[in-house]
């Protein structure tokens, strides 16, 4: 039934102009915020067309399987799929990523991880990172390529994402200096020797509470992956988990940064605290004023 639809709308659709508006009309009646960016750009990935060359050729008629592609794709986001999905990227840091459903789509609150990192490691120009819950790879390929001398290492839980994120390591051309691992948290690295040797920790975990994920807009709640998402019975489950393993692999004085969701930052600071290895030093806020990026710094030894 859904192919027949499919091919019912194509073959009604023979000109770019038409298809456009078509398109257009469909994205706008299932709520899409931005039908006629989202037609075009959706035209512009199939086509190699940009929008303004759109316009330009409203008239030009399209083949059958150029009308088929665009309507496909167009009949995933009116499901609601992540257009970053459907395009295969997302851009971050000032660079495009490759994106699939097996990792969460990059935002941009998460440059303050890499702002932050890069700050600490400004005078250590051959200091070791590591990038926890690497998913697409974007905060360990932009330091890397912040920091050229740095090593860093990327742990992700899922090996589809580790997959993900080695295609843009080896796009951007970092793929030679960063060492990826599959496991558990910082559990990944136990046995490479790396203890104390951190000057900085990253990591963008789950964040979102179990029962909350079902409040979540479709695009997140339906397709972006539970396992980056659900952050426990509060949201917070990783953050604690990652405030008591990091102390192990932190020089004395090196930082874990850890972006967390609104309300959060205060609870995941006064555990800092509590756990008594670590001290709080900065909070900082993204664009929306949210405190998004707690830091935390390890105390020297007693």
């Amino acid at each position: 039934m859904r192919q027949q639809q499919l091919a019912d709308a194509v073959s009604s659709v023979s000109s770019l102009g038409a298809l456009l508006k078509e398109s257009e009309s469909r994205l706008d009646a299932a709520g899409i915020d931005q039908p006629v960016l989202e037609s075009a750009w959706v035209v512009e990935h199939v086509l190699k067309l940009s929008p303004l060359m759109q316009r330009v050729n409203v008239e030009r008629l399209l083949t059958g399987a150029e009308c088929e592609r665009i309507q496909a794709l167009i009949a995933r986001r009116v499901a609601r799929e992540p257009l970053q999905y459907l395009l295969g990227s997302q851009e971050f840091y000032g660079r495009e990523f490759y994106v699939t459903p097996s990792v969460l789509i990059p935002r941009p609150e998460s440059a303050l991880l890499v702002d932050e990192a890069v700050r600490r490691c400004a005078q250590t120009p051959s200091a070791m990172l590591v990038d926890v819950g690497t998913g697409s790879g974007c905060l360990a390929v932009s330091l890397a390529l912040a920091l050229p001398t740095a090593r860093v290492l990327a742990i992700d839980a899922s090996a589809d994402a580790l997959l993900v994120a080695r295609v843009n390591m080896a796009q951007h051309g970092v793929g030679s200096r960063i060492s990826c691992f599959h496991g558990d948290l910082l559990t990944a690295i136990a046995q490479e020797g790396v203890a104390n040797q951190m000057e900085v920790i990253v990591s963008n975990p789950p964040y979102i509470s179990d029962g909350d994920i079902g409040t979540l807009q479709p695009e997140v709640r339906d397709f972006e992956p539970r396992l980056a998402l659900a952050g426990g019975c509060d949201g917070m489950e990783l953050h604690r988990r990652l405030l008591t393993q990091a102390p192990a692999y932190l020089k004395p004085g090196g930082a874990l940064l850890m972006e967390v969701g609104l309300g959060q930052a205060a609870a995941v600071c006064r555990q800092a605290e509590e756990y008594g290895q670590f001290c709080t030093y900065a909070v900082l806020q993204d664009q929306g004023g949210i405190d998004r990026v707690v830091c935390f710094e390890k105390k020297a030894e007693s």
